[in-house]
């Protein structure tokens, strides 16, 4: 039994979500929602979030027990970049390059290996 969610287009960068996918990589749900409960990243925030959503479509689609999933699948892919232009002296302008990112996670009733 698995349960996908994905976050797509998210205003962070891919380097700062790896950071705390690695984190609950593997872990039960119930710890893994503890453990970024106390997280102060931005992150940890839409992955707790997202978590959350994969809990709640493995509950009502496969009818799945909380208490015995894991954090099977996690993976943070670069995005597009919001292109921006701000504006410099002399009536130049830089480029911002704005990273967005897209989260996959997938719980299972198995461990992951």
């Amino acid at each position: 039994m698995e349960a996908t969610a994905v976050l797509s287009r998210t205003r962070l960068s891919e380097i700062k979500g790896r950071l705390v996918a690695d984190q609950i990589r593997g872990l039960k749900v119930s710890k893994a929602v503890t453990l970024l409960n106390f997280s102060p990243r931005k992150a940890a925030k839409l992955i707790k979030k997202l978590l959350e959503s994969a809990i709640a479509n493995a509950e009502h689609n496969e009818g799945a027990d909380i208490d015995d999933l894991y954090v099977s699948v996690i993976h943070v892919e670069r995005g597009s970049l919001l292109k921006r232009v701000r504006a410099r002296a002399k009536g130049r302008g830089n480029r911002l390059m704005k990273p967005t990112s897209n989260i996959f996670l997938t719980v299972s009733d198995k461990a992951f290996k």
